[in-house]
This record gives structure tokens, C-alpha cells and sequence, in this order.
């Protein structure tokens, strides 16, 4: 006996079915932030810090941290650089404000902390090179570049997926088909660029690649805390 056919049936037609454009999106759930901020105008403030840092690391020795040879300095930055490291961190403290809030009442509400600040400079020469590592005790990091050979093939900072090797665990050769999501389970590279900021969570598990440059490579990399 042949069955009725259904309000869903009858409904069918015989054309495929297809999504609806109007209300499409893609959300980037549970998403890292990373801020690439270039600064207006950097050539003057990064002639006075290249200055002000290859004279220190002349004068004072550095410390053996994350950084495989290079030289690092204590995380004294700001007693020492005078006034073109004061204006740098002052703007990575507006930086930070920006992008910073609390909740309060499960609102979130825009306004950044009084921040407790700890920066340190960085001179990386051929084949120096940091490991893989993050940093405990604050919230915000970040890094800016004051020199960096643009004809050189390393020296890029290397940011490693949170998630592990969860995203490549069930099929290495499977990729999520979206912008940002190729490198899933796996690493991606910002090539350094004289100028730039850059802002990421201080549990983002990074490192640099050796340099390969016949210049110095020069950071201030800094951490932000309450």
C-alpha cells in the first residue's frame, strides 16, 4: 500500500536545494588576537633607539633567555632609553587601551587598566635566533621593530596555534577552506618591517627564526600587566 505523501513531501521540488545568500557568514569563533599596528612616521624614533640600544648592548652584557646568541637585554628598557623609549611604550600602552575592557555585570565595557609595563631591547646578527616560548605574568605582549633587513629571508616571528595539533590530529592533509585557517595545527610567520607594532596575548607560544641578514635585527619587545 502506498504510503501518503507528507506536507514535507509535497513541499520538495525537484530542483537542489541550495543555502540562503542573505544572513551567510562565517564566524571566527574562539579566534586569537593578533594586532599589526604600523606607526606613523618611525624613522626618526627608530634612528634614535638603533642608537641608543647597539650602545648598550656595547656596554652592558645581556641575558641568555629564549634567545639562542643575539643579545637581550634585562627588562630594564625603560630606564635606559631616554626619551624615544618612553614615547614607544607610552604608545604600546595606547595600543593596548584600545583593544582592552572588562566585565562588568556580563557587559563588556571598553576601558583598559593602569598598566604595569616591562620591556626589554633585542639585537639579533646572523644566525642568532629565539625558541619557542610565551610570557607568564601578564596579559598583553608585543614586539616592535626597529630595524630589520627587508632583503633578508629569516628573522620572521613565528606564532604558534594555541589549539596544539588538535586541528591536523584526525587528517594531517586536511585543511579548513577559509581565510586565516590554512596554517591550523601548525605555525604562521609575520616578516619583521622597521615601524611596526605588534600586540598578541602573553600565552601565545611564539619564537624567531635565525636571522640571516648582514644587518642587525632590532626589536623591543615588551610585556603588559595589571
Amino acid at each position: 500500500m502506498t504510503q501518503p505523501l507528507s506536507e514535507f513531501d509535497e513541499a520538495l521540488t525537484p530542483a537542489p536545494l541550495s543555502l540562503e545568500a542573505d544572513g551567510f557568514e562565517v564566524r571566527g569563533l574562539f579566534a586569537t588576537p593578533f594586532v599589526y599596528a604600523p606607526i606613523s612616521t618611525p624613522s626618526p624614533l627608530n634612528a634614535a633607539l638603533t642608537r641608543i640600544i647597539l650602545d648598550r648592548a656595547d656596554r652592558v652584557e645581556g641575558v641568555a633567555l629564549s634567545n639562542v646568541g643575539g643579545w637581550q637585554s634585562a627588562d630594564d628598557f625603560g630606564e635606559w632609553s631616554g626619551e624615544p623609549g618612553r614615547r614607544l611604550l607610552d604608545l604600546a600602552r595606547k595600543l593596548a587601551d584600545g583593544v582592552t575592557g572588562t566585565m562588568q555585570g556580563g557587559q563588556f565595557v571598553r576601558g583598559a587598566p593602569e598598566w604595569k609595563i616591562n620591556a626589554w631591547a633585542n639585537v639579533n646578527r646572523a644566525g642568532d635566533l629565539n625558541q619557542a616560548h610565551h610570557h607568564p605574568g601578564a596579559f598583553w605582549s608585543g614586539v616592535y621593530w626597529v630595524a630589520a633587513d627587508p632583503r633578508a629571508e629569516g628573522g620572521q616571528f613565528e606564532a604558534y596555534d594555541p589549539r596544539g595539533v588538535m586541528p591536523t590530529l584526525y587528517a594531517p592533509q586536511l585543511r579548513f577552506g577559509l581565510p586565516g585557517f590554512l596554517a591550523a595545527g601548525g605555525s604562521d610567520f609575520i616578516v619583521p618591517k622597521a615601524g611596526v607594532m605588534v600586540l598578541f596575548p602573553a600565552w601565545l607560544q611564539h619564537a624567531v627564526r635565525a636571522h640571516t641578514g648582514a644587518e642587525p635585527r632590532i626589536s623591543v619587545a615588551f610585556n603588559l600587566g595589571v
